[in-house]
């Protein structure tokens, strides 16, 4: 077959296997396999669903492969990543009159490779070369400029499909750096880049905006737009982190200044061209819009990082944004620029440096009037989503809510909290409620066609009683001024418990989602006698409704009371069954994968009332876990939604653990119930799943006391061989079941040669990967607790040991020597008799004879400050046994001294954490909340909290470090004389002067 064909074959669900199979293997054997696909891409002859499937190939290789050695994969040939570096951008300008998918998949290419090479690797990208470009304000003079090579020779007079094509590429290039940690590389990045395009950039921008400004009737306006929009991105990606010395003297220029002089932005956000107006009903915002838009955000990092320069034209711009704001419409399309416009005016009262500007009666009247309150109705779309796309509806509300941005009404209520927090709350506060009041007056006098006027004073009311909010918390500061209790009781709680269809969905959704906001302003009392009501919703008919319920649900039972939950399993005994049955019934009633999938919100919910439940599922536990055994039946036909799934699993696991720790004998059933569905997964290979199926085994493994089931054993063989291994999102949870099993039956395993290929895989896969390295130090972790020290002596110390200073010469991380000072530490500490110091340092010496030292000063010494607190105790207690028993070390005073200074300095941060370490094994479920750390799902390992083991403790026989330590060292001063000398430091510290005094210290 010929690469196209294959290429057509991918596309085809039942050639599609074999085909990315065959284009995997061309792709690291077949010589400039990559070219081959670029060339493809620009063939016209081809058919563009080659040529698309080729682009989007080409780009995923480039993603995978350009960084082999971050990625761990085939590197690319040397000499091909230069040709490609020759044939990107022309291609991409080629293409820029042909398809925009093809053109987008090369330039994200370009950004992909530039993320890696540029500058170091590919300064060709911005090479200064002479080139000719127009840049009069008549576009008809020539000027000669220096214009950097590849991208910016490519910018033409007059064709702005190119210009647009060049300026996409360099922005997604620029882009990154916005969110990018100051550094000296980002800095290196950015100046090199002002050096060779800062000077094409301006006279490009002039030029383009005097075409513009002037209103010349040009024929190609929306690509001369469109490259205006892109221009003014570019100078926010190259202001961003800092201001370049040259955009710092054209401030004025571009901002305006006092002696008349606009400046580009407010002229542009005055200009208006009729030719670029559009369509009112088309959504899609018009180049002007994205222009302005644009604009605002510039503004918004001047005046808060560049105020000396920005301050005293802050006066001109609120009138140009006052003036934006009052000649827009309500089309959709607008409410981007909008929401950004009243974004500005709120950072601009935050600031607290122009309050003047906003403090005067008249005008927060106006900004009442004509800014807040018209910005507050629910919009007629926003109705139609709620109707006709109601899981959008939820997500872009649940996202506003915390991120802000492209809402007028969350724009709105903002630029209220920003007026409140400068302490205009009263009059403010009083000017709100005289709007809400009239809302509420209107709604009184015809509730079923004035149900948007309670919705309005509903959102008026939240925005000036919220003073702070966070996700994970919902409202943490009210108004003092705002009775948010005796509001709900007049106002909201009537929908809340209004049935049928007496009242709109919307508003019970409003009385829902109030009570999900000001959750923590309610008692427990409060909160827990609205919860058989909010359970009722979730039969409710309307999706949003019932979903808004389930959330809220979910929320409540999340809230902690100190550092442990306010809800308890005695809380909600009696809700448990109703709310997993109409879950379930929720759930299940989709049908399709995709339609029982879609919902992540009902089984987070169900999660939750899982792991706050605990053990009372026991006796109706089987229901719960049949309900969600037939889900997953179901999803894994078409894994289709990674939070569902993470959900769904982790209910399974939350139950697993909570119901075995009630019942023992339960785990048979469990295993009865889900070997089936396990191994369905495992033969089928669904990829998404196996991770979590591996720590679901792990855990029923782990809850065997007595002989290990022949299941398991059978199971191990499969789990040892390279190509389970060979998928890198199955290692964190392979890790976790081969740990598990040594646990439980190790010396089975050594007798039966199984430990040896667990060290094979630690040596071949693990320890010299950058990404998997410390999977292998948690193996070994177990290992040299589970294995007698005696063959950890004589087999396995040696083979392990080898491959570890073959990564330490080859490719030493900061990770991996953090990695390894804490293993070999950790095997110290252990309380394991022929194990100990003596142990470890000799077998490290039995490599080669004096690599003790080096290891020791040059890597594991360095690293002792770094332990995170939860190892520092491990890290204390290995150190002082190293200290006192090590005959190496007790004979190298140049080792033993800065040890003991470390020890010291070590003990003294662990003391300062340990009243803060008690440790709870619910911790760890009681904070799962994957919305706010947005760790729920990873593309390559997603881990179950659930599942987790109590941690190890190797040093549980130390019940105070401190004593211990202490302890430790008198007793090694008075038996071993070489000790004292070795406490005469050069600057004596408090343990060393009392130690060589014999005094308690």
């Amino acid at each position: 077959m010929s690469l196209p064909d294959i290429l057509l074959a991918s596309l085809s669900p039942s050639t599609r296997s074999q085909a990315e199979t065959t284009l995997s293997t061309l792709s690291t054997t077949q010589p400039q396999f990559l070219t081959s696909l670029v060339q493809l891409v620009l063939d016209q002859s081809q058919q563009i669903q080659a040529r698309q499937a080729a682009a989007v190939y080409f780009k995923n290789v480039i993603k995978r492969r350009w960084d082999a050695e971050a990625n761990e994969e085939t590197p690319i040939d040397q000499a091909e990543k230069n040709t490609l570096k020759q044939e990107l951008v022309p291609a991409m300008v080629a293409l820029s009159s042909q398809s925009k998918l093809l053109r987008t998949q090369i330039a994200d290419a370009v950004g992909l490779v530039a993320a890696v090479d540029f500058p170091t690797l590919w300064p060709g990208l911005l090479t200064v070369r002479l080139a000719r470009y127009v840049a009069s304000k008549n576009a008809t003079d020539d000027l000669r400029l220096p214009i950097p090579q590849q991208l910016v020779s490519h910018l033409s007079a007059t064709d702005y499909a190119v210009n647009v094509c060049i300026l996409e590429t360099a922005h997604s290039i620029f882009a990154p750096w916005r969110s990018q940690t100051r550094s000296d590389g980002l800095f290196e990045a950015i100046n090199y880049t002002l050096a060779n395009f800062q000077d094409p950039f301006f006279a490009v921008f002039e030029a383009t905006a005097a075409t513009l400004l002037s209103g010349q009737n040009v024929s190609n306006l929306n690509a001369v737009a469109q490259a205006q929009s892109l221009l003014m991105q570019i100078y926010l990606d190259l202001t961003f982190q800092d201001i370049p010395p040259k955009f710092e003297d054209s401030v004025a220029k571009f901002f305006g200044s006092d002696n008349g002089e606009e400046g580009y932005f407010i002229q542009f956000l005055r200009w208006d061209s009729p030719a670029l107006r559009g369509d009112d009903e088309d959504p899609t915002p018009t180049e002007p819009m994205n222009i302005k838009t644009t604009i605002l955000e510039i503004c918004e990092v001047f005046e808060m990082k560049y105020n000396e320069l920005f301050s005293d034209r802050v006066p001109a711009f609120v009138r140009a944004v006052w003036e934006l704001i009052g000649s827009s419409t309500l089309a959709v399309r607008e409410d981007g620029m909008v929401a950004q416009a009243i974004k500005f005016l709120s950072i601009t009262a935050k600031m607290g440096i122009h309050k003047g500007l906003f403090a005067d009666e008249n005008t927060l009247q106006g900004l009442a009037q004509r800014i807040i309150v018209p910005s507050m109705p629910l919009r007629e779309h926003e109705v139609e989503q709620f109707e006709d796309d109601p899981l959008e509806y939820i997500r872009r509300d649940l996202s506003l809510a915390t991120e802000g941005g492209g809402s007028r009404r969350h724009a709105a209520s903002e630029l209220i909290r920003a007026l409140i927090s400068i302490g205009l709350d009263a009059p403010v506060t009083r000017l709100i409620e005289q709007y809400i009041g009239a809302a509420l007056q209107e709604y009184a006098a015809n509730p079923t066609e004035n149900w948007k006027s309670k919705d309005t004073a509903i959102y008026l009311l939240t925005a000036i009683a919220s003073q702070t909010s966070t996700t994970h918390h919902g409202v943490t500061a009210t108004n003092v001024l705002v009775d948010v209790v005796k509001f709900f009781s007049e106002h909201i709680a009537q929908d809340l418990n209004t049935e049928g269809t007496t009242v709109h969905p919307i508003l019970q959704v409003d009385a829902i989602r109030f009570i999900n906001t000001f959750r923590y302003q309610l008692t427990k009392e409060q909160l827990a006698s609205v919860l058989p009501l909010l359970v009722r919703h979730l039969g409710s008919s309307n999706y949003v409704c019932y979903t808004y319920a389930a959330i809220t649900i979910e929320r409540i039972l999340f809230m902690k009371s100190g550092k442990t939950p306010m809800f308890n399993y005695t809380d909600i005994q009696s809700l448990t069954d109703t709310i997993l049955n109409a879950l379930f019934a929720r759930i299940l009633g989709g049908g399709t994968p995709e339609k029982v999938a879609e919902n992540e919100y009902l089984m987070k919910c169900a999660m939750r009332v899982i792991i706050t439940a605990k053990g009372s599922l026991a006796p109706t536990y089987p229901n719960t876990l049949s309900r969600l055994v037939e889900i997953l039946g179901i999803i894994s036909r078409n894994p289709s939604n990674p939070q569902f799934n993470q959900y769904t699993f982790e209910s399974v696991s939350a139950l697993l653990r909570y119901v075995s720790l009630a019942d023992a004998s339960s785990i048979t059933q469990f295993e009865a119930v889900l070997f089936g569905p396990i191994t369905i997964i495992l033969q089928q290979d669904i990829a998404e799943f196996i991770p979590y199926v591996f720590q679901i085994l792990a855990q029923m493994l782990e809850s065997h006391t007595a002989t290990l089931p022949d299941a398991y054993r059978s199971l191990l063989g499969v789990l040892l061989t390279p190509g389970v291994w060979a998928q890198r999102g199955n290692v964190p949870a392979l890790v976790r079941l081969i740990n598990a099993f040594l646990g439980q039956d190790a010396a089975r395993m050594e007798a039966e040669g199984q430990v040896k290929t667990v060290i094979a895989i630690v040596q071949s896969r693990l320890i010299p990967s950058k990404l998997n390295d410390q999977y292998g130090f948690e193996l070994l972790q177990t290992i040299v607790r589970a294995i007698p020290p005696q063959l950890l002596k004589d087999v396995y110390f040696p083979a392990v040991l080898n491959s570890v200073f073959t990564r330490l010469q080859t490719n030493k991380t900061d990770k991996f020597s953090y990695c390894l000072a804490y293993w070999l530490f950790f095997a110290m500490a252990l309380p394991v008799d022929g194990l100990g110091p003596e142990t470890v340092v000799g077998a490290v010496e039995r490599i080669q004879t004096g690599i003790w030292n080096g290891l020791f000063g040059n890597v594991i010494l360095a690293e002792i400050p770094k332990m995170r607190p939860a190892d520092r105790k491990t890290v204390a207690v290995g150190l002082t046994r190293l200290l006192t028993e090590s005959q190496l070390m007790l004979s190298s005073p140049h080792l033993w001294q800065p040890a003991f200074l470390a020890l010291e300095l070590q003990v003294s941060k662990a003391d300062a954490v340990a009243q803060d370490q008690a440790e709870d094994p619910e911790a760890i479920l009681t904070a799962i909340d994957y919305e706010e750390a947005t760790a729920g799902y990873q593309a390559s390992f997603s881990k179950l909290a659930a599942s987790q083991p109590k941690q190890f403790n190797p040093v549980e026989y130390v019940p105070d470090l401190s004593a211990y330590v202490k302890q430790t060292l008198t007793k090694a001063v008075g038996a071993d004389p070489r000790v004292r000398p070795l406490l005469a430091l050069p600057s004596p510290t408090p343990w060393s002067r009392a130690l060589q005094a014999g005094e308690t210290f």
